[in-house]
């Protein structure tokens, strides 16, 4: 594949509501559409659904519109890589910037699903027809907000709960929560935001039967979270510990995690996300998919990268409008009453790209090539 092509699009929707987690809280949410034409006049989009900020990931989305922009383009444009593998290759020179990676790179998945008339499901080894659904919860003013909340989640059939925590809204949280809903799958997620002096607090969580605690300690660590580990009984799941298959290996080596919540934009891509999921696999630790509210496009390859049999846990791949005003994709995926969505069998994202919409929504655009 040759790309003759890039067009990236910094694009701001409206969102219905702010989220909050223990680093801040998100009022807007842009991202970045990266969109490619190859000389074959096949076009393929993706998305670098980085933070506005650099309190998740070092990446931001103004980072990524110049990595992009400078760098990775000028390296992979009218050249001719005979796959993914190859076309990362030639990106290793660029040390992390893993969201950007992965912006170009799913672009380039749909171009070749496109190609090869195989939807992506096929081309990654996905083995599962639908995926299930879980909610994401963010740190509420009050505990009634998010029992109401979980209630609603629930009804509309989602699997599984996970809150957001952080210190002083934490354990208190989650027993109001098991009092009310009882034995529902319910996991917690701390971004970073405690150390090893805690260890008494996850103790104490272990009596609520949590699936698991997402990312407690630090983001760049796995030493402590193995420390943490041996003294507590509930899964600890890495999230931002790992940008990798190696970080995958070591962390699995180092009994550090029993669950990793694998990003595509946080790994760079499908490719390696299917390596981390391999690797896990191997060593008989479960995964599931996470978000970074990414739009209809982006969260198109994490159903198809969910559809691979290790992804056993519930992933954050709710409806866009439960979070955007608006969607990329027309007629974009729903949640059925028992908490699944379908995977897509088409080649392609699988749902019809809104071209209208992108130029819509687009307050920066900068073509190369």
């Amino acid at each position: 594949m040759k790309i003759k092509k890039i067009v990236l699009h910094k694009v701001e929707i409206p969102i219905v509501t702010s989220f909050t987690t223990s680093f801040g809280t998100l009022t807007n949410k842009p991202t970045v559409i990266v969109k490619i034409e190859t000389y074959d006049g096949i076009i393929g989009y993706g998305e670098a659904a980085a933070m506005p900020f650099p309190f998740y990931s070092p990446d931001t989305i103004d980072i990524c519109m110049l990595a992009l922009r400078d760098y990775i383009a000028p390296l992979v444009l009218h050249k001719d890589f005979p796959d993914v593998q190859s076309l990362m290759d030639s990106l290793k020179v660029i040390k992390k910037h893993t969201f950007a990676k992965a912006g170009l790179e799913t672009a380039v998945w749909m171009a070749l699903s496109i190609q090869q008339d195989t939807a992506l499901k096929v081309l990654l080894g996905g083995t599962q027809n639908k995926v299930a659904v879980g909610a994401r919860i963010g740190i509420k003013k009050t505990i009634e907000e998010i029992l109401d909340e979980i209630a609603v989640k629930l009804e509309e059939g989602f699997q599984r709960i996970k809150i957001k925590i952080k210190p002083g809204w934490d354990i208190t949280v989650v027993e109001a929560i098991r009092r009310k809903f009882g034995s529902i799958l319910l996991m917690v997620d701390a971004n970073s935001a405690y150390t090893l002096e805690d260890v008494k607090l996850f103790k104490a969580l272990d009596q609520y039967s949590l699936t698991m605690i997402e990312q407690p300690l630090a983001d760049d660590d796995i030493v402590d979270h193995s420390v943490l580990q041996k003294e507590i009984t509930t899964p600890i799941c890495l999230d931002e510990s790992i940008l990798s298959a190696d970080d995958a290996r070591r962390a699995i080596y180092l009994h550090a995690c029993k669950v990793i919540n694998i990003k595509p934009g946080r790994v760079g891509g499908l490719l390696e996300s299917k390596k981390i999921h391999d690797v896990c696999q191997k060593h008989a630790v479960d995964v599931w998919c996470g978000g970074m509210f990414e739009t209809g496009i982006g969260r198109a390859f994490n159903i198809a990268i969910s559809s691979l049999p290790n992804y056993v846990y519930p992933g954050d791949i709710s409806p866009i409008n439960l979070f955007y005003v608006d969607d990329l994709v027309k007629d974009s995926f729903t949640v059925d009453h028992y908490g699944y969505v379908k995977v897509p069998e088409e080649p392609g994202l699988g749902f019809d790209v809104d071209e209208k919409k992108i130029e819509r929504y687009t307050v920066e655009k900068v073509t190369i090539g």
